[in-house]
């Protein structure tokens, strides 16, 4: 006999099982006890549950896309329910999106800002709604919101199938340098950190990018990145400024 219980706590499922030994053509059953370890599951739960107008809108934690392997800075939108972002042109080029099965090229009628900046461009030789993340630096990513469907006006002209908005952190909790090199001759540097006096907060990062890429015809890509912020105050009583440098050059496919 093979027994499941499912017992429901917060955030978690507890499955326990038990094995016994039935009887066979009229032999008495001999009793086993079995005892399995107790296994949590738990699942990412939506940062706005409780909060949100409908469920047409949300906030994935932090924990949830820092954990999500990455590669290329606009995948960070993949936290986003049913979104995906893929890449045909190399490093330097904006991802193609793509939401409830519909095809958003570069962004078109899916709307992205980046500490209330609008990215996605009004005209732009790939279409109009052109949306470049190249110059993310992900760890500075504090949150993600998002609202899908054309439910919302305040997402403008290229919100018709949703939005994204990330938020850049105001402090981080200690400076970090970062060195990787992989396959495809690819190395990064990233530099970032903060310094508070008073209610007073500046941050800064600086992040290089160079990789061939797999391709035939190495993308020789060479990427800058910085980030100057400074803030004031709290979240709800407070301002920000923020300062993005970004430049990359690289071969297309």
């Amino acid at each position: 006999m093979f027994i499941i219980r499912l017992q429901s706590r917060p955030r978690s499922c507890v499955v326990s099982a038990t094995l016994g030994a039935l009887s066979f053509l009229g032999a008495p059953a001999m009793a086993q006890d079995s005892h399995l370890p107790e296994i949590q599951v738990l699942g990412p739960r939506d940062a706005t549950i409780g909060t949100a107008d409908s469920a047409s809108e949300g906030a994935a934690e932090r924990e949830v896309f820092q954990a999500r392997p990455k590669l290329r800075p606009g995948d960070i939108v993949e936290a986003v329910p049913g979104v995906v972002a893929t890449q045909h042109s190399g490093d330097g080029k904006a991802n193609q999106y793509f939401l409830r099965g519909f095809n958003l090229d570069h962004g078109t009628d899916f709307a992205v800002s980046v500490d209330g900046m609008p990215v996605n461009m009004p005209t732009h030789g790939h279409g109009q709604g052109y949306s470049d993340l190249n110059f993310l630096i992900p760890e500075l990513v504090s949150g993600v919101k998002y609202r899908k469907g054309p439910y919302f006006a305040e997402g403008g002209n290229f919100s018709l199938a949703g939005s994204a908005s990330l938020d850049y952190f105001s402090a981080l909790d200690a400076p970090f340098a970062e060195i990787s090199y992989g396959s495809n001759n690819y190395r990064r540097l990233l530099a970032a950190g903060s310094r508070t006096v008073g209610d007073q907060t500046w941050l800064g990062a600086v992040e290089l990018v160079g990789n061939d890429g797999p391709w035939d015809v190495p993308e020789n890509l060479k990427k800058a990145n910085a980030v100057l912020r400074y803030s004031q105050g709290s979240p709800t009583q407070g301002f920000s400024i923020t300062g993005m440098a970004y430049k990359s050059r690289w071969t297309s496919t």
